[in-house]
């Protein structure tokens, strides 16, 4: 299909479609509701009220999600035309993230249920399938076509009127049928290979959990426990000041949160500070141990053979000589250290899990206490997790493979090529 103009005008040149085919703008062939509007005063804990909102659409996989529901008084009134309808389809007209903006999901049957005014519903008339249209708008045209709608200032809302400029490639209801057939039976294949690569991915994650577990559940007589003061230097970063620019150069890296990766590394990029700025912040030096100790993320654990720094939200523990320092990062990220973490986070005080310095020092830590046996444990673990990450790799290329063919699939499809 070749478009002859930008998506935000939707016209497109069907010179290259099947014959029988036309171009119909979305207005043409259906009709688009905006939901009922409602106020805080109008929700209550439960009824036999239910109105959808924006997050009853599932984003990644297109489709209705009931496990959070809005319940409405009784007595609050809601014309029919505010009611789903079996074979139209839900959209989100309004979020706070531009993602979800115009993200749709089928109604496949009859709900006694309402629609909210962030949503909207459209109703295909008798040329277009309600499940030919789903398709339509699940593909990756009408997906940019959204995108470049909402690229100006007023990125969270969609106007009906510009959804229904959307234009969209229209067989004759016999060869609209057969398209859906031929998609649902190739989305059902799909989504069962995605399935089983992503139940491996899984699997290769847990194999590394579940010996990681072993190591330290298994622990032998010679073991010993600690507090990490008894083992090495603690410390907590600090955030040099912002407004002096001075500070924050190429020196050396200065992490935070977001710098974590799954791996164990500490990935900060451009985040550095000056030789100044670190007279302003703190020093960890090579072979520390890092842990996330305040926020959403609490618990998330890097290790840096390099000297490195950190902000406020980070603690580090940098291991004396007489221990193998990679070992405690494995420790760290052992789930009886964790549970300690979560524990000793939670505060009736605090909004958010915070493990200050004091708590952090005197948190224990068990350890062989031969330094060989550490750096044998440790030889064994990095062996696993590589081979565990090549695994995960090779499953996770499969499953972005199956996305990218349906992606494909649908292309060929409203193409007039499938």
């Amino acid at each position: 299909m070749r478009k002859t103009m930008d998506n935000r005008q939707g016209t497109m040149d069907n010179s290259e479609l099947p014959k029988g085919w036309e171009i119909k703008k979305l207005g043409d062939v259906c009709e688009v509701q905006r939901g009922l509007t409602y106020s805080g005063k109008d929700a209550v804990d439960f009824s036999n009220n239910i109105v959808l909102r924006a997050t009853n659409i599932n984003l990644k996989n297109c489709s209705l999600d009931f496990s959070e529901l809005k319940y409405l008084r009784n007595d609050f009134s809601i014309q029919e035309k505010y009611k789903l309808k079996k074979g139209s389809l839900l959209i989100c007209f309004s979020s706070g993230s531009k993602s979800h903006l115009g993200k749709v999901a089928l109604v496949d049957k009859d709900y006694e249920y309402s629609f909210g005014g962030f949503i909207g519903q459209i109703n295909p008339d008798n040329k277009i399938l309600s499940k030919y249209l789903f398709f339509s708008l699940i593909s990756e045209n009408y997906k940019t076509y959204i995108s470049e709608l909402t690229d100006g200032i007023n990125i969270n809302n969609l106007k009906i009127k510009d959804l229904q400029q959307y234009q969209i490639p229209l067989p004759p209801l016999p060869e609209q049928k057969c398209i859906v057939s031929i998609l649902d039976r190739a989305f059902e294949a799909i989504d069962k290979a995605k399935a089983n690569a992503e139940q491996n991915l899984k699997n290769a994650k847990e194999l590394f959990e579940s010996y990681l577990q072993g190591v330290f559940e298994n622990k032998g007589d010679d073991w010993e426990e600690k507090t990490l003061k008894e083992v090495g230097i603690v410390q907590t970063g600090t955030t040099p000041p912002t407004k002096d620019k001075s500070n924050y150069g190429n020196y050396i890296p200065f992490a935070k949160p977001a710098h974590f990766k799954p791996n164990g590394s500490i990935e900060t990029g451009e985040s550095m500070l000056s030789e100044q700025g670190l007279k302003k912040g703190r020093l960890f030096e090579k072979n520390s141990i890092l842990m996330v100790c305040i926020g959403a993320t609490i618990g998330k654990t890097g290790f840096s053979s390099k000297p490195i720094s950190s902000n406020q939200q980070i603690n580090s523990l940098t291991p004396n000589n007489n221990y193998y320092a990679r070992f405690f990062y494995y420790a760290f990220i052992s789930s009886s250290f964790q549970k300690q973490v979560l524990t000793q986070g939670k505060s009736a005080q605090a909004t958010l899990p915070i493990i200050n310095k004091t708590k952090w020092e005197n948190l224990k830590v068990i350890f062989p206490k031969s330094i060989s046996e550490q750096q044998q444990i440790v030889q064994k673990l990095d062996s696993l997790s590589t081979e565990t990450k090549k695994l995960e790799s090779i499953y996770q290329q499969k499953i972005d493979d199956l996305e990218e063919l349906k992606k494909s699939i649908l292309q060929k499809a409203f193409n007039g090529k499938l």
